[in-house]
């Protein structure tokens, strides 16, 4: 399930606006907000996105790059009976196309509200509400595990949740997730030309947090640099056998956040990770 971006418009999540922010943010505090935000924000993030998503597609980002074409989890004909676990589902359309692959998919996320969406459209898979860095899963239970913009930009140890992937993957299975592309932390978050030059250092990984008048966050999203994720890959015991940076098709005219054909056609805005068990 696509997340919402860096910098998103936080107008109508709280009665008062939070205040945008760079500060640290742990692993615990991170998870209590985030949980927190999509929760209050479920049902305004399917009514604005949920066209574009659709009931049943696997998107992997707002470029609009789909599983049928990419087939970043392999050939859809042998996704058949293969176990796969989707971390940050969403309203499990994602889970909904594997599903209809043949597959037996479990959708996880950390927003209740959000699963209730993927009850409201309908699922014939098990439907979890955990966090990913703690998964409520025996080992070696799954054969592929996918994340569209799911838990990964979220959390402060992405290490944490990778290394709980690698224990529920079985030997020799994949690991695919994206992640908005780490050189979008260095320009504004704007669609127009506006969001064209460079504002920040690359190299800067202090979280970006809104917090509330009482200086708790409510929302929060991480920055890993490309080095950061390829050693975070490798130390938790997986291959990286592909890096994909979707270019902008010449079919989306569509806006979302900082994406848009403008930018999109200068800069990438999603890097997903290809990822094998050792």
């Amino acid at each position: 399930m696509i997340q919402e971006p860096v910098g998103h418009d936080p107008e109508g999540s709280e009665e008062s606006e939070p205040e945008a922010t760079r500060r640290d943010a742990g692993v615990a505090e991170s998870s209590r907000a985030n949980r927190g935000w999509w929760d209050r924000n479920a049902d305004e993030y399917q009514v604005e996105h949920g066209t574009f998503l659709g009931d049943d597609r696997f998107v992997w980002c707002p470029e609009g790059l789909d599983e049928v074409e990419a087939e970043l989890l392999g050939p859809a004909e042998e996704l058949k009976g293969r176990d796969v676990l989707e971390i940050g589902a969403g309203a499990a359309q994602c889970a909904r196309w594997l599903a209809a692959q043949g597959a037996r998919p479990v959708a996880l996320d950390l927003s209740h509200r959000q699963l209730q969406h993927a009850l409201r459209i309908g699922s014939a898979f098990p439907l979890v509400c955990a966090d990913a860095g703690a998964l409520p899963f025996a080992d070696a239970s799954f054969d592929v595990v996918c994340s569209a913009y799911g838990a990964l930009p979220f959390v402060a140890d992405p290490r944490l949740v990778l290394r709980e992937v690698r224990r529920v993957l079985r030997p020799g299975g994949r690991l695919v997730f994206s992640v908005t592309h780490p050189i979008r932390w260095a320009f504004p978050d704007e669609p127009g030309p506006e969001g064209l030059s460079v504002a920040a250092s690359y190299f800067d990984r202090t979280p970006y947090v809104e917090q509330g008048d009482d200086g708790s966050a409510v929302y929060v999203e991480h920055h890993r640099t490309i080095g950061d994720r390829v050693r975070d890959i490798v130390s938790s015991g997986f291959r990286l056998v592909d890096l994909v940076e979707p270019e902008w098709p010449a079919w989306n005219t569509s806006e979302w956040g900082g994406w848009s054909p403008l930018r999109g056609n200068l800069i990438p805005g999603t890097a997903i990770f290809v990822c094998e068990r050792d």
